[in-house]
């Protein structure tokens, strides 16, 4: 495993990353703004549990709902607290190349050490050539290491196996999360991929980590590792000793965890204010987080939905 920063900017050779990388949550607080000591007790909290690096500005991280100096403000922090231990990988996530270079090239400025970007988007597929000449220079004029985002039900668009296996061949991408839900898709771009030493594939998936590591997948990026960072590092290393029934029950025990994201009343709240708000309540009740607070127009669990979260954890041994 490679996890040094000079690793992470691709000057060695071999799998560019493995292992448990935490889309991490950004704390807000009340006000709406970044909270910059809850944040930096949750990567604290992320480390000490022995993860392989830091994703910010993901799904899980609101990087929809955050202002672009919200955005540089985690970046910043995440940079000063991790301070090399493992890489920073930020999203630089918008609707077209030109407002991706822009994201990328301030992350980069403020010391990530690799760029995690989707296909651009709006209301239209964009076409595979578009989407190869999306990623082809955002390589050429970042040339950090970039990580291919698959995550059709935000960006109206799948990324094709064929066109990641030929970037990454060309050098143009070093790893790709796949949140596709296609796991058939998944277990193609794990096999195609296994002659190219230098690019990993993870999995974005909480509950299926058993089973796409037994197929040859290089690591997850886990939303449910913001609540858990201790399990999921725990389940990494019983699946690279081969021990697959205790890493059965491993994640068992995850998915039953995950049920703090059903906790909130869907007929007054959506999926991400469901789900996200089922982390950050449960980073809040752990005593990471200040507030449970979610980026407008997200509204945060109340007090009964705070209180099935609270369920939850004390069921699984988190509280």
């Amino acid at each position: 495993m490679t996890s040094t920063t000079e690793a992470s900017r691709g000057t060695a050779k071999g799998r560019w990353l493995e292992g448990i990388v935490p889309p991490v949550c950004t704390p807000l607080t009340p006000d709406l703004e970044v909270d910059t000591a809850s944040f930096e007790r949750h990567l604290s909290f992320q480390l000490e549990a022995g993860v392989h690096g830091i994703f910010v500005l993901g799904s899980s991280s609101e990087v929809a709902f955050l202002t672009d100096a919200q955005r540089a403000k985690v970046i910043e922090v995440a940079v000063k607290v991790v301070g090399g231990q493992v890489p920073v990988l930020a999203g630089s996530i918008d609707t077209s190349t030109g407002r991706v270079l822009d994201q990328a090239q301030r992350a980069k400025d403020l010391g990530a050490d690799a760029i995690v970007v989707t296909a651009p988007f709006y209301t239209w597929a964009p076409h595979r050539a578009e989407v190869e000449r999306h990623y082809r220079i955002i390589k050429e004029r970042i040339g950090l290491p970039l990580v291919a985002y698959d995550i059709p039900i935000a960006v109206n668009s799948k990324l094709e196996t064929s066109l990641l296996l030929e970037l990454a061949s060309d050098g143009v991408l070093q790893a790709a999360k796949d949140s596709s839900g296609d796991f058939p898709g998944l277990r193609s771009l794990i096999t195609g991929s296994r002659p190219l030493e230098e690019f990993s594939v993870f999995t974005g998936s909480e509950l299926v980590i058993d089973a796409v590591m037994l197929f040859g997948a290089d690591g997850a990026v886990p939303g449910l590792c913001n609540v858990d960072p201790h399990g999921y590092v725990a389940l990494y290393e019983t699946c690279k000793k081969g021990d697959w029934a205790a890493a059965k029950e491993q994640q068992e025990r995850l998915v039953r965890v995950f049920a703090v994201t059903a906790q909130a009343d869907r007929s007054k709240k959506g999926p991400n204010s469901a789900g996200l708000g089922g982390f950050k309540t449960s980073l809040m009740l752990r005593g990471i987080f200040d507030s449970n607070a979610m980026g407008l127009p997200q509204i945060q669990l109340d007090e009964n939905e705070v209180a099935g979260v609270r369920r939850v954890l004390e069921q699984e041994g988190l509280l």
